[in-house]
């Protein structure tokens, strides 16, 4: 294998697959098959997470271990594919994965970028020149007992499993902590409710920030309990599920590898032509990060609502001044941590459209929207993980409240007249809320006034701290 140079000073070698010879870059781990896909497929901006490409290279590396232990490749090779697999794993070779998601629907072409840099990388470990493919092949060795169709939806599942697991889930219970440490700290401040964006009967800032926390919380358990779907994946079915070419006993094998690799049980019990035929596990994991998504967006909409003004709005939020609002208005500060967020979380929830027409679109014995899949389920992670860390740091760590706003809205609300409901009666109580509002007056004097009620029950019965918490 001869290195050619072009008139720009390229230097290129001349590597093969079953089409033909193809020129490559001399100084690339890459092969014939993945140049030929870097030209072929040149659509958008998209490339394959690098997630997914480490979660391969870690299938490829446990795969060598085990077709090692099961007499189908000797102790050599195995050495050299598991040495080259990890440092694909550990990052080292990053730039060595130029295709782009919008490729064959089963990840093929990203599928063999990764055996071909492996086994040229293992080349290189051997002594041998890269793109020999004499020491080690990337389809006889790296890709033994393996398909496409079956590694790269096991990577899809690792690598959302690892990202939500290792960084997602703790993002969320941060924020969660710093919205409940304010929801305690307010507890005990009453403040009014508001249905259909009106008046309602009064509870604390607590409570209202405490139930943010609650659905933060309930998104996060939701998630982790899909964690254990996604850990059932089709290792081992090769082709269209049968399992051809790998040996007996190969993805009970590696699902062990891979199980005390990760430190969480990995299973390959499930029916494979179901779990290759479609993909509903990665499906539902990415309805769950909707759903995670749709809450991230009612608080953040929520708090931009509560913190508008901060005179002629409702104010009773005080949000951290993180940069100038405006280039106009001199002093104006806005809710952009909000606006970020609502923006982020609305991009997740079309993603999640996207993997549900995917999820839904495979054809037979195989799913061809794997790379999608696999692209939305990261990049939408990836989101929500930076959206909950730049709203505990720059948005609740800081947020604060307008004593006197909500003291003013609270005592000012008409709803209050809602605790005289028992005492005089339901249609009494709203001619007294009607009459305040049209006079002008407050609640009690419009009572007095109609001779509704006496003023010492009156002060007895509308009791804002008791309505918050009337069962305690």
């Amino acid at each position: 294998m001869s290195d050619q140079h072009s008139h720009t000073g390229q230097t290129w070698r001349l590597e093969h697959d079953s089409l033909g010879d193809v020129r490559v870059p001399a100084d690339r781990y890459w092969g014939a098959q993945t140049e030929r896909a870097r030209h072929r497929f040149q659509i958008g901006n998209d490339p394959i997470p690098l997630e997914l490409i480490h979660a391969i290279a870690c299938l490829k590396r446990m795969a060598a271990q085990t077709n090692y232990q099961l007499g189908v490749l000797d102790e050599q090779r195995c050495q050299w594919i598991r040495e080259a697999a990890r440092e694909v794993e550990a990052g080292t070779l990053d730039g060595e994965f130029p295709l782009s998601c919008w490729q064959s629907g089963s990840g093929t072409q990203t599928n063999m970028n990764v055996n071909e840099v492996i086994a040229n990388r293992a080349c290189e470990l051997a002594g041998q020149a890269r793109g020999s493919r004499e020491v080690v092949h990337p389809n006889d060795h790296v890709n033994r007992s393996q398909s496409t169709n079956d590694v790269f939806p096991c990577a899809i599942h690792l690598a959302a499993e690892r990202q939500q697991r290792q960084a997602l889930l703790p993002a969320v219970h941060q924020l969660v902590e710093a919205l409940e440490r304010k929801a305690a700290a307010w507890d005990g401040v009453v403040k009014i409710g508001r249905t259909h964006l009106q008046d309602a009967v009064p509870l604390t800032v607590g409570q209202e920030v405490g139930g943010w926390a609650a659905q933060l919380r309930s998104a996060g358990e939701r998630l982790e309990q899909g964690l254990l779907e996604l850990r059932a994946i089709p290792l081992g079915g090769t082709a269209v599920g049968t399992g051809i070419g790998a040996p007996k006993g190969y993805p009970q094998a590696v699902c062990e590898q891979l199980s005390s690799c990760e430190g969480v049980q990995w299973r390959s019990d499930g029916n494979r032509f179901a779990l290759m035929g479609s993909h509903d596990a990665l499906v539902q994991q990415m309805a769950r990060l909707r759903l995670l998504a749709g809450a991230l967006h009612k608080i953040v909409n929520d708090i931009r609502l509560l913190a508008c003004g901060p005179r002629a709005g409702l104010g009773e939020l005080q949000l951290p001044a993180n940069e100038p609002g405006s280039s106009i208005m001199p002093g104006k500060v806005n809710p952009t941590q909000c606006e970020a967020v609502a923006m982020a979380t609305t991009q997740v929830m079309g993603m999640d459209q996207a993997v549900a027409i995917g999820g839904s679109a495979g054809h037979l014995q195989m799913n061809v929207y794997k790379p999608l899949l696999g692209l939305n389920l990261l990049r939408g992670g990836q989101m929500l993980i930076d959206s909950c860390r730049s709203l505990e740091e720059h948005l609740v760590r800081g947020m604060d409240l307008d004593h006197s706003k909500v003291g003013h809205f609270r005592d000012q609300s008409l709803m209050l007249v809602t605790a005289l409901a028992p005492v005089i009666g339901y249609d009494m109580a709203a001619k007294i809320a009607l009459h305040a509002h049209s006079e002008g007056l407050s609640l009690r004097e419009a009572a007095l006034v109609l001779n509704a009620i006496e003023a010492e029950a009156f002060d007895e019965a509308v009791n804002p701290g008791w309505m918050a918490k009337p069962h305690d």
